[in-house]
């Protein structure tokens, strides 16, 4: 099969337009592009040790640990390298893959030849591992008749479990990312050549099927960005519209070990995706379907896919969304409750699925341009996102609770190891979901310290943002296009800032801020147009013109819907962006008991000294700290909401 790539298509143009939630500008495009993760480089001090730390040592950790665990074996024994039976779950492929990534991202930030040496090794390997028509999945090449990894003796007999198609999804993400960051072609001609295989099997008049886990409709997305070939986008559509409909493949051979897995509603498999209007089933499939649907909705253009996927964010931001930006409250099935069902002790909350909701927000964005998608990502980045990650950056949460009565910890490593990669691959594309770009219009969505490159209206542009948040609510954003430059600044306003923690009432603050934003352009009080969350000032701009945004930021009480039960006569604490907490460590072991009365002052104090320096919140006797750090000190107790009487 031959691509078109047009005339050699520059690594310029590529890095410009992958990354996750990023879009090509040909074929299909988000009304939205963002500014991306390659033009920006963060120089904050909340964020830039977070992605170093992820840089030296959670990624050199990831490949240790797909070592040690015979996940790369498994490769091996796919390629004839060794023998030896499959181990482990029948989609620990895809845990390389990820792996793959985030390397692929840190190398374009900080290359690393000693990197780029293994990333190459492991191409060569999966060339060697794929069969000879493409097909790549090494539980069924070196292991078909063994049903444990669920592989099944022919070729997607067990769609609906076997994850076949699922770890190809993250492979193809694995290789635009590689492709992204050296420009070399092997990786992605491996993607491409598998993707052909995918595409000849399925389809209209083909077989008519879907996997049980959604991602290749995000990786496919990726492939149809780079080459331009719309059969690929396509085919994500059509895995899509197949849910909720009849498969050809079969339910899981043993259904007392596999029942949960052959429910259709966990696999939001029990309606047409355009019919269904709730969340339900398997929080990270699902947060994975929707950014898929949201690619359909606005690359392929169709206006029902965007009514769908409206509903479905309705549905999860009004009634299924934790404090935290956390989702998924039901431990048997890893899923979402029903509205309202949002049980704190007993909350799942994994972390992956902390990262499909900020991929799904921010495609909501790009396709929408309301500040509001922001403000759950934002929520769930600083808040339920890199909680599932240890200060060390070698320990890890799989599932993020908002109560522990103590001895719950970050673990080395899981069986099922599919959030250690995922926060890897997260932190460092971060760049690229700080800004926007549509038309003359620049989107200021996080604040983060940081310089971004970009065009405007054909003029190259500067943006240099200073910054103290999330402790501090002042912001300074330095604009220096190369001449004279009419275009507007769209400063986001988060709703915190806006007195509304979320869209809806899920959420409500006791009291309201009442000191608006201070805006001021080269020191002057500038006025602003305001909309959708967001602050417009439009002008001529010249080089070092200087934007001054201050938000307000007292120590708010959260109260959440009275139909959500554990939360009943209880509040939650909030600075800015921060959630809080009630350790074990500053607070003794009986913090389950702990009361913060109805007028008790609440104070905001820095401590440098304190978990690598953190704003406490100081309410008498009490001490909360931003819910990211707890358990860094020991397993001890916690919680988010605190009793008031």
């Amino acid at each position: 099969m031959t691509h078109n790539f047009g005339k050699a298509v520059s690594l310029l143009i590529v890095t410009a337009v992958i990354h996750a939630g990023c879009s090509s500008r040909r074929g299909g495009e988000y009304p939205i592009t963002p500014i991306p993760f390659n033009a920006v480089t963060i120089t904050d001090s909340f964020w830039r040790p977070r992605i170093e730390t992820n840089r030296v040592v959670t990624i050199p950790y990831e490949f240790r640990m797909c070592e040690e665990t015979g996940r790369i074996d498994n490769l091996r024994k796919a390629a004839g390298l060794m023998d030896g039976p499959y181990l482990g779950r029948r989609f620990n492929d895809s845990d390389v893959f990820k792996a793959m990534e985030a390397a692929s991202y840190s190398l374009i930030q900080h290359p690393d030849a000693g990197l780029e040496v293994l990333m190459d090794s492991l191409v060569t390997l999966i060339g060697q591992a794929r069969e000879e028509d493409g097909y790549l999945y090494s539980a069924r090449t070196v292991d078909p008749d063994n049903p444990a990894p669920g592989a099944g003796s022919e070729r997607w007999i067990h769609l609906q479990g076997s994850h076949e198609l699922y770890n190809v999804g993250h492979m193809y993400e694995a290789a635009v990312a590689y492709y992204q960051a050296t420009g070399k072609r092997a990786f992605l001609d491996i993607a491409l050549k598998n993707a052909d295989l995918i595409d000849s099997v399925f389809g209209p008049g083909k077989r008519m099927d879907t996997p049980g886990h959604q991602e290749i409709e995000i990786g496919l997305g990726k492939l149809f960005r780079v080459t331009g070939e719309k059969r690929y986008l396509d085919l994500a559509k059509f895995f899509l519209d197949q849910r909720g409909r009849e498969h050809d493949s079969a339910p899981y051979p043993d259904s007392s070990v596999y029942a949960i897995y052959n429910g259709r509603p966990y696999k939001q498999d029990h309606l047409p995706v355009l019919e269904q209007s709730e969340a339900v089933g398997h929080a990270v499939r699902a947060v994975y379907m929707y950014s898929g649907m949201a690619d359909i909705a606005a690359l392929a253009g169709d206006p029902s896919y965007v009514k769908a996927i409206d509903r479905l964010w309705e549905d999860v931001v009004r009634g299924k969304l934790y404090i935290t930006g956390g989702i998924g409250a039901r431990h048997t099935s890893e899923a979402f409750g029903d509205a309202y069902e949002l049980p704190n002790r007993e909350a799942y909350t994994e972390t992956c699925a902390s990262v499909g909701n900020v991929l799904w927000n921010h495609r909501m964005f790009l396709m929408k341009g309301e500040s509001e998608y922001i403000d759950v990502l934002e929520r769930t980045l600083y808040n339920g996102l890199i909680s599932g990650v240890s200060f060390s950056g070698d320990r890890f949460f799989y599932q993020n609770p908002l109560e522990s009565t103590g001895g719950y910890a970050r673990s080395a490593w899981f069986d099922c190891a599919c959030c250690p990669p995922n926060i890897a691959r997260f932190l460092p594309s971060l760049s690229g979901y700080m800004y926007g770009q549509r038309d003359t219009e620049i989107f200021v969505n996080l604040f983060i310290g940081s310089t971004a490159s970009l065009k405007v209206d054909g003029v190259p542009v500067t943006l240099t943002q200073e910054t103290d948040y999330p402790w501090q609510g002042w912001i300074h954003l330095t604009i220096d296009p190369e001449r004279p430059l009419k275009s507007t600044v769209a400063l986001r306003v988060p709703g915190w800032a806006r007195n509304e923690p979320v869209p809806g009432d899920l959420y409500r603050y006791e009291t309201s801020i009442e000191d608006a934003p201070l805006l001021t352009v080269n020191g002057k009080e500038t006025a602003a147009e305001s909309g959708d969350g967001y602050l417009r000032i439009t002008r001529v701009w010249q080089a070092g013109d200087r934007i001054e945004l201050v938000l307000p930021m007292p120590v708010r009480r959260v109260r959440s819907h009275p139909d959500v039960v554990p939360n009943r006569g209880r509040a939650a604490l909030q600075r800015g962006p921060l959630v809080f907490c009630l350790e074990e460590a500053d607070n003794g072991p009986d913090v389950l008991s702990a009361v913060l009365p109805p007028d008790a002052v609440l104070r905001g104090v820095f401590r440098p000294d304190l978990l690598q320096g953190v704003m406490t919140i100081e309410a008498g006797a009490l001490t909360a700290v931003p819910y990211y750090a707890w358990a860094n000190r020991g397993a001890g107790s916690m919680t988010v909401w605190i009793k008031e009487k």
